[in-house]
């Protein structure tokens, strides 16, 4: 609908995502903020924005950095399949969905046109959900203990 151009490929994905950005701080915060250490700072004075900045948001954030490494690996790939339907970036724009695009006319004659762009997808795509699922063991507890 808004045509191809990097500009568009970037508000296409972000309108997708930033909605889920929302949501985990929003319940992050809620969750937070009925803490016992949160109710202490509170009974000692604490204000608003200390209460925030100490103890909330280191609370919230690694939440956010999990999601945000998931997202990305995804948002790669539905920018990839975009361009690939041809409705991403312009054909002139180097992108892997292109290069998929246009191996995919030449595979019996020249297999490596799409077997390379493929392996560079999954392996960025890998890369990038095996580090959301290191942070995810790293900040959660629960994880940690087994």
């Amino acid at each position: 609908m808004l045509g191809p151009s990097i500009v568009n490929v970037i508000v296409a994905i972000g309108v997708v995502y930033i909605p889920t950005y929302y949501r985990i701080v929003r319940g992050q915060t809620l969750s937070v903020k009925e803490e016992m250490y949160v109710e202490a700072a509170r009974s000692i004075g604490a204000t608003r924005g200390s209460i925030l900045r100490s103890y909330i948001f280191p609370n919230v954030i690694p939440s956010v950095a999990i999601i945000f490494s998931v997202n990305v690996a995804d948002a790669i790939l539905t920018g990839a399949g975009l361009s690939f339907l041809g409705l991403g970036l312009p054909p002139d724009t180097p992108d892997w969905g292109i290069d998929l695009a246009r191996g995919q006319e030449n595979i019996q004659n020249a297999w490596w046109m799409i077997t390379f762009p493929g392996l560079a997808v999954m392996s960025v795509v890998l890369a990038f959900t095996m580090m959301g699922e290191g942070l995810m063991e790293i900040f959660n507890p629960k994880l940690r203990d087994r």
